[in-house]
């Protein structure tokens, strides 16, 4: 490999050590995504205003005039994937756990808790109700503060809905019918029934409200937690401090965000792996509305479905899904497919999702396959560097090429002198004449730079690499080696430093350790390069980088050996074949020998 091929590699490398340096000290702000159509008339103003989640404001919803949950009776939710109530004060579906995650991997885990009431810390739940516009008060329709009956059945599970009431004394029934499906959908069916002698319109609504920041946003660059939402094909994120930046467009001390949707869409809150979503009926237009109350520090996301007008003797329903519970990708995907537009573009698959969605489409069917997502990772990569094979092939051809012309480039270099334009011109007649590409060795480089990014984008923002074990000592694949050369790798009866530590960084595990062992052998394929610069900067190189990924996911570093080792081979064989045999020992002798001298 001459000096120009080894400048474009080392310049490539550098360009990427650079690039994972740069996002991970400094990431970027997250950009405001909106494309709200605001109302902004007097009528959309009023019929927003009678909603009761705005106007309790903000001690409702805090809880300082409405009583805390366990003051109200109470509706089991029992599922396989579900547990938790739904409180009869407001018809609140408040109270809700997933049984199939933990909160972490010790024994006597707790599970995962989704949904608080109304009093608790980090309150976070989901109602629904009818706004009163005209022939009716806003008392005499249901709101945060009326207790709802329970007609008949009083346990919410697959194949038993349950269904609440209530009669405001005047003539209007108010009934809602909740269901739930296997998985992490409910159906809410509100209805309305006119007995009174008055014609009414009443406007029906749902909201999800979330009481603080969590405490568990990560606030890293790569992944998205706070407002998502699809409004007609359009998909729009917004963090909570984005939300807290909203201008306020409703009444003093409210900031909010419209979009008047004309088919489909849906609104929610996501975190890291789980997340809540109001769902109205596929192909029905709605008003789509986060707000923020900035008193009562209260996030809130709405759907505010037509107005619907009652006369004397008629009724009248409508329906609306919420989604609550994991961000699987199989169940997000089946909902999409029965009419969920856009619904598995919940998960946060960033800037390259033409290569996420692949890549985790075909890590998850190897998943199915294998039955071990360590495994599975180590498959991909050889899926990966099978369809990169003629690149590769090109580019070793040409490495091996190049080493037969060393002996010919020497004597140019004897012929030019410190004629450098010379020496050049040489070089590219011989590399024409031979037939030769010096800058093939770069692009199988260049094409890994994007793939592993997305790769450590689907390790990390996918539930499916969540405490997925692979072998050993390795029980979550989306978490760094827990192993840690301080205490000799479990021989001696002290811990590990805590994860994210500068000890962490430092006392590095078993894997990346084989990551450096197994960049620094890749690159004993070839001698040294004779300019003391470059050789000094690739000696370092396969241990900065241990050191750089170290505290990256071990199925990261999995996939990074695992491309080495490949490479390693088929550079090896490919090179061989092409009639230069790489001398690998003679190599680690020889730098092992330049060193004792030094």
């Amino acid at each position: 490999m001459d000096d120009q091929n080894r400048n474009l590699i080392l310049a490539s490398v550098l360009s990427f050590l650079v690039i994972v340096a740069w996002f991970f000290f400094f990431p970027p702000p997250e950009p405001v995504q909106t494309s709200a159509v605001e109302a902004t008339d007097a009528s959309t103003n009023q019929q927003t205003s009678a909603l009761p989640g705005v106007e309790k404001s903000a001690s409702s919803a805090t809880g300082q005039t409405v009583s805390t949950a366990e003051d109200a009776p109470r509706i089991s939710i029992e599922t396989q994937k579900l547990m938790g109530t739904i409180s009869l004060k407001g018809g609140r579906i408040d109270d809700l756990s997933l049984l199939g995650y933990k909160v972490d991997l010790s024994d006597g885990a707790e599970n995962v808790t989704l949904l608080k009431p109304v009093g608790e810390e980090g309150a976070y739940y989901a109602t629904y109700g009818w706004a009163a516009l005209s022939g009716v008060t806003s008392n005499l329709v249901p709101t945060p503060d009326t207790l709802w009956e329970v007609n008949g059945n009083n346990r919410l599970t697959v194949s038993s809905p349950v269904e609440l009431v209530w009669d405001n004394g005047a003539g209007l029934k108010f009934s809602r019918v909740i269901s739930i499906d296997e998985d992490y959908l409910f159906t809410v069916k509100q209805n309305v029934e006119n007995t009174s002698a008055t014609d009414v319109e009443l406007r029906p609504y749902g909201l999800i409200r979330r009481a603080g920041e969590p405490k568990d946003v990560k606030n890293f660059f790569i992944l998205h937690e706070g407002l998502v939402r699809m409004s007609d094909g359009e998909l729009a994120e917004d963090s909570y401090k984005n939300m807290r930046g909203y201008d306020s467009n409703e009444r003093e001390g409210t900031a909010a965000k419209r979009i008047e949707v004309t088919t489909n869409g849906w609104v929610g809150f996501t975190d890291h792996f789980w997340m809540t979503t109001l769902i109205p009926t596929p192909g029905s237009a709605f008003r789509s509305t986060a707000k923020y109350y900035e008193q009562a520090d209260i996030y809130q996301a709405e759907t505010v479905l037509p107005v619907v007008s009652l006369s004397s003797g008629q009724s009248t329903s409508v329906e609306t899904q919420f989604f609550a519970g994991a961000k699987e990708w199989e169940t997000i995907r089946n909902y999409e497919n029965a009419g969920v537009e856009g619904f598995i573009d919940s998960i946060d698959w960033g800037w390259f999702f033409f290569l996420t969605k692949p890549i985790f489409v075909v890590l998850h069917w190897l998943n199915q396959v294998i039955g071990n997502m360590g495994w599975s990772i180590i498959g991909l990569t050889l899926l990966i560097k099978a369809l990169l094979f003629p690149l590769a092939y090109k580019s070793y051809v040409s490495m091996a090429k190049m080493k037969e012309l060393q002996p010919q480039m020497e004597k140019l270099k004897e012929q030019a002198g410190d004629d450098r334009q010379k020496l050049q011109q040489g070089m590219m007649e011989l590399y024409k004449k031979e037939k030769v590409n010096p800058a093939s060795g770069c692009l199988p480089i260049l094409l890994q730079i994007p793939i592993f990014f997305s790769l450590y984008k689907v390790i990390f923002v996918t539930l499916e690499l969540r405490h997925a074990p692979w072998i050993g000592w390795i029980k979550d694949l989306s978490a760094p080696d827990p192993s840690s050369i301080m205490n000799l790798f479990g021989l001696l009866p002290f811990g590990t430093p805590e994860p994210g530590s500068i000890m962490a960084l430092i006392f590095l595990g078993i894997l990346p350790l084989i990551l450096g062992i197994s960049m620094w052998l890749q690159q004993k394929l070839n001698p040294a390069p004779t300019d003391p610069t470059q050789a000094m900067i690739f000696a370092w190189m396969p241990w900065v980088f241990m050191f750089m990924l170290g505290s990256f996911a071990s199925g990261l570093l999995v996939y990074w050996i695992a491309n080495n080792m490949i490479t390693f081979t088929q550079q090896y064989i490919i090179m061989r074949s092409q009639g230069y045999k790489p001398d690998v020992f003679g190599n680690i002798l020889k730098g092992f020998q330049k060193k004792s001298k030094g």
